[in-house]
């Protein structure tokens, strides 16, 4: 500082320093890194509301959309309800307009679509003038007993008239069942005769089948009651000498169409090597009395299986284990096994004269049983040949002709020749061997009397 009474001020230079000047821009350059952070931030915030707000837009649009849609459709199908009740009201009322032309007889008596049949055939049957001989030829019975099968099947059977058409009469329905059976013939020719459709006919004949089960099965088919019994033994020992018989007993086989399922168990080898034909079928085993009629009947088991098979599974098995067979004899062929209350011919070779008496006098009881299979199936030719009905629906079929057979017995209806049917059943021994000692013992004591009372000519 320099100069007289002034003030002198000295101004000095700091020398460069390029480290601080560095240090400068970096601090410059992170002040404006963090503006430009701050901005892109903003933006992005800016961006993001700007697209969120869009995106609420576009969802209220659709839901706005989606909603008039619903309601659209809501109202398309209130539309279509409307339409579809008025079309049943328009509905009922030509209904109920069509029954009441019918009532009043303003209208036609048939509907146009059924098709137009005749039933001439049954008309003249059921004319109380056709001739006896050719309805029993026909049905197999007389009109009397036609007309009692008719009044016991009545309410099981009677359908009620609708509006649109006469519900087919008992008389027709049961006659269709009953000629169906007597004569195998298809359903078509069923059909023509009796002036029906054909499922039609298909469907009485499982109808009536169905209620000659439920109605005159426990009736027709009965084993002797305590009051019987006696007098069905002494009946039996005045033709064999053989006491305390009860019974006959047979096995049949009734050819089927083979099966869809489990076939193995239908296949029958017996009939297939003897007729060089594969052959399919059930059972129907049965016990007769002296007259020929069933007291005991077990329907419905493969054809595959052995007569003793058979047995064990029927009523009078479970009979014989209840203890209701004690002390009395059913007859069976040698099909079956010796037991205390089956009583079957000798099988074995070197009989003596006693055995061979008993063979000869147990052979008449059983032709009783084999004639009258052979009865049953010549009266219901339906038995002799293979049919469309389901196996599952066979049994009841079978059944009802059982019945029918009882039937006709009973009201001695009598059997054309012309009809005979030879039943041939070829014969399975046991599976087992072994017999009730017992039962053994018992059938050398009737075969010893037979021999010594002279009841058997040898």
């Amino acid at each position: 500082m320099s100069g007289s009474g002034g003030l002198e001020v000295t101004i000095r230079k700091r020398p460069w320093n390029p480290r601080r000047s560095e240090l400068l821009k970096m601090l410059l350059f992170l002040v404006v890194y963090s503006e430009q952070q701050q901005q892109e931030e903003e933006e992005f915030e800016r961006r993001s509301r700007l697209e969120w707000q869009r995106i609420e837009e576009e969802h209220k649009r659709r839901v706005e959309l989606m909603l008039d849609y619903h309601r659209h459709l809501q109202e398309e199908y209130a539309e279509l309800d409307e339409l579809e009740r008025l079309r049943l009201k328009r509905s009922r009322l030509a209904v109920a307009a069509v029954g009441a032309a019918i009532a009043t007889q303003q209208s036609v008596h048939r509907r146009l679509w059924v098709k137009s049949r005749s039933q001439a055939w049954w008309e003249r049957c059921n004319h109380p003038s056709f001739p006896e001989a050719e309805f029993h030829r026909a049905f197999r019975m007389s009109k009397s007993t036609f007309n009692i099968i008719c009044d016991q099947l009545g309410l099981a059977v009677a359908k009620e008239d609708t509006m649109l058409r006469q519900a087919i009469p008992v008389r027709q329905r049961v006659a269709v069942c009953i000629w169906r059976l007597a004569t195998g013939e298809p359903l078509r020719l069923v059909s023509k005769r009796f002036g029906l459709g054909i499922s039609t006919c298909h469907k009485l004949v499982l109808e009536v089948c169905a209620a000659i089960n439920d109605v005159l099965l426990s009736k027709y088919v009965q084993w002797p009651t305590e009051e019987r019994l006696q007098a069905v033994m002494e009946e039996f020992e005045a033709i064999s000498g053989i006491p305390n018989l009860v019974g006959a007993m047979y096995t049949t086989h009734i050819p089927i169409i083979a099966p869809k399922m489990n076939v193995a168990a239908y296949f029958n080898k017996r009939h297939t090597d003897r007729n060089q034909k594969t052959s399919y079928s059930i059972t129907l085993q049965g016990v007769v009395d002296i007259h020929g009629i069933f007291t005991d009947l077990s329907i419905g088991w493969p054809g595959s299986m052995s007569d003793e098979r058979i047995l064990e599974k029927s009523n009078l098995a479970q009979r014989a284990a209840d203890g209701l067979l004690n002390g009395v004899w059913v007859s069976g062929g040698p099909g079956y096994p010796l037991l205390s209350w089956l009583l079957v011919p000798y099988t074995q070779h070197n009989l003596g004269w006693a055995h061979h008496a008993f063979n000869e006098k147990l052979s008449e009881v059983l032709k009783i049983a084999r004639d009258a299979f052979g009865r049953l199936k010549g009266r219901w030719k339906f038995l002799q040949k293979r049919t469309e009905v389901k196996l599952q629906e066979l049994p009841a079929v079978l059944g009802a002709c059982s019945v029918l057979h009882n039937v006709c017995e009973h009201h001695n209806e009598g059997f054309d020749e012309e009809l005979a049917y030879e039943a041939v059943d070829d014969l399975m021994f046991p599976d087992s061997s072994s017999s009730d000692p017992a039962a053994v013992q018992a059938r050398d004591a009737i075969a010893h009397n037979l021999l010594h009372s002279g009841a058997t000519f040898l």
